[in-house]
Parts: C-alpha cells; structure tokens; sequence
C-alpha cells in the first residue's frame, strides 16, 4: 500500500443567496483496482459538461473506476504509482495537464523516447499512447485534469480512439 497519505479535497461554493462556502472538506480513498500494492486512482471531481455548471449540487460519491471524462467532461484525478512500476501502454481521448507532486516519473511515448518528470514539473497529453514508469524506489503522485478531446485523425482519415496495450504496440 501506498505511504502517501490519502488525498484531501476542498470544494468552495455559493449559497443561493450568492454567499461562499465552504461545501465540503474530504479526505478520499484511492481506488487500487489492480491490487493494494498497485496504481491506485482517486477522483477528485468531475463535470458532466462543457463548460460545467457552478449553481448544480456537487456529485454525492466518489467514483469506483478508473478515472475518464464522460462526453463534453472533465476529470480531476490523482494517480499513485508504486516503486519500480512500469505501467500498460495505453491511449485515451482526452486532452490532459499533469503535475508531478511527489516524487518522480518517466514519460514513455511509442516512439521509444523517454523524459522524467520531476516533483512540481508538468506535462500535456494530446491523446498519445504512453507508458509510466516509476524507476525509483518512492511512490510517485501524480495530479491529472482531464478533458474529454475529439480523437487524433491521421493524415489517411484513420481515427485513434481509447486503446490499452499490455506490450508495446507495433508501429
């Protein structure tokens, strides 16, 4: 199990009135759908629609499944990634801003480059399939917003939607 210690969420509003607020102060599990001593994933918050409403009640449970944006959302995530890890590649059709806040990771994309990605860096994902990889022997942090994207279209018309490679996908 992670050594991190569980993500807190805090979520300011209005009252009718038009009165900030603080509506909640949550201290949230992570999902390990893989195992306790694998990735795990917490949603912090997401939206059903573009651009989202500030005046609906705030969603009244945590997600149960790997985080991903719904048609026209958005997803704000964290992902802990253990020692030592290599993650699948994979692909979604999201448009994403990542940063590092503990520890560090590799970014490998298919071509075979690779760059670290250290505490308080960041990086965008424009629907590339990529791997994480943990070479160190500290859990790493990441924070994710995520934004559904229309998918990549190759020159030829070929369009790229969500994808999960357990090896390196052929080129």
């Amino acid at each position: 199990m992670s050594n991190l210690p569980p993500p807190r969420l805090v979520i300011a509003s209005n009252t009718p009135t038009g009165e900030s607020i603080i509506s909640s102060s949550t201290t949230l599990t992570p999902l390990h759908p893989f195992g306790p001593q694998a990735t795990g994933f917490t949603t912090l918050f997401s939206t059903t629609s573009f651009p989202p409403s500030n005046t609906a009640p705030l969603p009244s449970s945590q997600s149960t499944s790997i985080p991903r944006p719904g048609d026209n959302g958005t997803v704000l995530c964290t992902s802990d990634i253990p020692p030592n890890t290599t993650s699948a590649f994979h692909r979604t059709r999201t448009l994403d801003y990542m940063v590092v806040l503990k520890g560090e990771i590799v970014l490998r994309v298919d071509s075979g480059e690779e760059v670290t990605i250290g505490e308080g860096e960041m990086c965008v994902q424009r629907g590339n399939i990529h791997s994480w990889i943990n070479k160190t022997d500290q859990w790493c942090r990441m924070l994710f917003v995520m934004l559904d994207a229309e998918p990549v279209t190759l020159e030829d018309g070929k369009v790229l939607e969500d994808a999960f490679f357990p090896h390196k996908p052929a080129q």
